[in-house]
This record gives C-alpha cells, sequence and structure tokens, in this order.
C-alpha cells in the first residue's frame, strides 16, 4: 500500500489532483482511494486530501485520514509557514514541493527524499487559473507520476480528460512539462 497526501489551498486543485491521480493509478492496474479533508473553507483556507493505493492483490480498504504518508504533495510553500507538513511522514518519506527552488536549498528537520517542481510557472504559461490564483494541480500530478513511478503520462492523460473538462490539453502538456523539469530525480 502506498499513502500519499496532499497539502493546498483552496482553490488550487489539491482535491482534484488526488482524484485525477486515482484515476490514473486505476488505470496502471491499482485500486486506489482519493478523499479530501476540508470544512467550510473558502478559497484560499488550507486544505488536504488523501490518496491511498493498493496493490490488486491486496484486499485492505482503510477509509480513514492518512497519517503516516508515504509521500506529501505541497501545492503551496507557504502552508510550510503554517503547519508541519511532514509530521507522521514515513522515515526516507519523499516530498514534492512546488517552488522554483532547487531541492538542495529546502531543509527539514528529518531526512526525506525531496523533490521541487514549479507548477506554478508551468499552470500560468498553459493559463490555468489565473496570474494571481494558478491553478496548479496537473502540473504537480505530471511531477508525481515521475517520483511514483506507478503511473506512467499515457495514463495520466487519460485520466485527465475523464476528470477535467476545461482546457484539457492545456492541462496535459502543463503535467508532461512537470514530469519532464522535475528537480531531485
Amino acid at each position: 500500500m502506498l499513502e500519499v497526501r496532499f497539502h493546498g489551498r483552496g482553490g488550487q486543485g489539491a482535491v482534484v489532483a488526488s482524484k485525477v491521480c486515482a484515476n490514473a493509478c486505476f488505470k496502471a492496474g491499482y485500486y486506489p482511494l482519493a478523499f479530501p479533508q476540508f470544512g467550510v473553507e473558502r478559497r484560499g483556507a488550507p486544505v488536504q486530501a488523501f490518496l491511498r493505493i493498493h496493490k490488486p492483490e491486496e484486499n485492505l480498504f482503510i477509509r480513514c485520514n492518512i497519517y503516516e504518508p508515504d509521500i506529501i504533495v505541497v501545492l503551496d510553500m507557504t502552508l510550510l509557514e503554517m503547519i508541519d507538513v511532514t509530521e507522521g511522514l514515513k522515515e526516507n518519506g519523499k516530498i514534492l514541493l512546488n517552488t522554483p527552488q532547487s531541492p538542495e536549498n529546502i531543509k527539514f528537520n528529518k531526512n526525506f527524499e525531496v523533490y521541487t517542481v514549479d507548477a506554478t510557472q508551468i499552470a500560468v504559461k498553459y493559463k490555468l487559473g489565473s496570474k494571481i490564483q494558478p491553478i496548479v494541480n496537473t502540473a504537480i500530478l505530471g511531477a508525481l507520476a515521475k517520483i511514483m513511478n506507478i503511473f506512467d503520462m499515457e495514463n495520466l492523460s487519460y485520466a485527465i480528460e475523464e476528470e477535467i473538462p476545461y482546457k484539457t490539453e492545456e492541462n496535459k502538456k502543463a503535467a508532461e512539462e512537470a514530469f519532464n523539469s522535475i528537480k531531485g530525480i
């Protein structure tokens, strides 16, 4: 079983990212379960989304929040100032950050594998959202696909087509660009 926790802000697409990623995993032959955690928050408020991925031979479907993830995905770096996104992250866990910074410049208290991608710049380039509030979910998923190594870009493209009816081609291009520009691999 692989567990992923997404951290973002309302309107960035963290919840949709978990659903699209689940769809891509399913297309690759896995059994995913994606679900959000948020209340009556508004645009810009911190949100979390969870993704649990089971192999076909596993018969586990735990339906609770993820407290000890294997991978953390952070769509907004300002969240690092507010909450400990690494809380519960397994030893040698992976962290994917939306930032133009290099992974070597980002330090955490424990030893984690850190990856970065400038999903904001990619989203702005493809006019996903606005310059002020870009929607970075598909770009971050392209990078996540490379880290997870569970599904390929073809699976992700099909999932984007099914889950995101608006600017589908631009979203697919953003994912592909992020897949090819992730730092830390």
